[in-house]
């Protein structure tokens, strides 16, 4: 089979770039590694920014749709020590410009904006490899092959499609975030649903912090935070949830009861995400025929901007394809130049975000940032 457009990876990054394809009129295909859409969860919730987020769904055409999912409320942010003290209290008026929405939700309306037979699901790329002329073939683990007059890699941290660019490989930030969820809070957590408040809740300290966010549906989802080398997450059996729930909470030991039931009263097993990045300028040589978008591009610490950089990514792509459609090598260009210089300054942005949240400065430098005493470039 031969496509003239082929994208690996049904994440936000792929699908907003198939979108305003197809906004303008250009066929691609989606592959997709997963099974179907609903073969896993898809995280919780994302705060879209107005510069890049919202553009490239402005851009998608799906400016109502998004509109239609915003969790009313969501946006709140309360800084606490780890005596549950509260240190900052900022309510969601509904005027900010970074409200939040479900990332399952945000998929489902780019999925549901495509053309039927735009994804191919459970089509896991085995290997990839430069046919000359601009063309690449692609092989699926299933042994089937496809070829390509242009090649865009949209898939991940471990991107396939990254070693025909480049030889860099993400590195472990020496962060590991561990994932749990609390159901009915208001009910059954009352004291910790008061602690988190409406929206996101940071409680920080230096390498440590015990992180959560309200989701719709009574939902508190938690993220602790803990500066470890790999080895000592490795030496948690986290397939024994009561033992690794255990050893991770004595790392808090003295905290504040409301907020270590964030971590005891965890209704799924923790899950442990060790956070990973690329080389903070990263960027390639010009390869004709392929490109990379989104965390197979820029890779970074957790700073409220991936989602919405891969986003804009591909809208950026998309519209550049439409605007050159015959010197795509010229779409592509112009596409990464742009492209690295607004990742590098957002990945430096990163560091410093990940310091004022784990830094010897927390919880107070965290608190200056959100009140305008520290910034970050961007």
């Amino acid at each position: 089979m031969s496509n003239s457009i082929t994208i690996i990876g049904a994440g936000l990054g792929g699908l907003t770039l198939a979108r305003v394809l197809h906004v303008h009129g250009i066929p691609s295909k989606i592959y997709e590694a997963e099974p179907s859409a609903e073969a896993r969860t898809q995280g919780g919730q994302l705060d879209i920014h107005e510069h890049n987020g919202q553009a490239a769904l402005e851009a998608a055409g799906l400016t109502d749709e998004f509109r239609a999912i915003i969790h009313e409320g969501g946006a709140a942010s309360r800084v606490l020590d780890q005596h549950a003290a509260v240190l900052l209290d900022e309510p969601d008026d509904g005027t900010g410009t970074r409200p939040e929405v479900l990332r399952g939700d945000l998929r489902r309306i780019l999925l549901d904006s495509l053309p039927g037979g735009t994804i191919e699901w459970g089509r896991k790329v085995d290997t990839v490899r430069s046919l000359g002329d601009h063309r690449h073939e692609l092989t699926f683990v299933d042994g089937s092959t496809v070829t390509t007059d242009l090649l865009v890699g949209a898939d991940g941290a471990w991107s396939k499609i990254r070693p025909l660019l480049s030889d860099a490989k993400p590195e472990y930030v020496g962060t590991t975030f561990v994932e749990s969820y609390l159901y009915n809070v208001d009910e059954k957590h009352s004291a910790t649903a008061e602690a988190v408040g409406d929206g996101a809740m940071y409680a920080p300290a230096p390498g440590k912090a015990i992180a959560a966010h309200r989701e719709a549906g009574d939902i508190v989802h938690t993220y602790v935070q803990l500066n470890r080398p790999k080895e000592w997450f490795a030496g948690i059996d986290f397939a024994d949830a009561a033992a690794a729930t255990a050893r991770i909470v004595a790392e808090f030991d003295g905290w504040a009861p409301e907020l270590t039931a964030l971590i005891t009263d965890g209704e799924t097993a923790p899950i442990p995400r060790a956070i990973y990045a690329l080389p903070d300028a990263h960027r390639w040589d010009r390869v004709p025929g392929v490109t990379l978008l989104g965390d197979a591009a820029h890779l970074m610490a957790p700073s409220g901007e991936g989602a919405n950089l891969a986003m804009f990514d591909g809208a950026e792509l998309g519209r550049a394809i439409a605007a050159n459609a015959d010197d795509i090598e010229a779409a592509l260009s112009g596409y990464e130049e742009a492209m690295f210089v607004r990742s590098a300054s957002e990945a430096a942005d990163s560091h410093v975000i990940l310091d004022l949240c784990l830094g010897e400065g927390a919880p107070y430098s965290l608190v200056d940032f959100f009140t305008g005493a520290a910034s970050v470039s961007g």
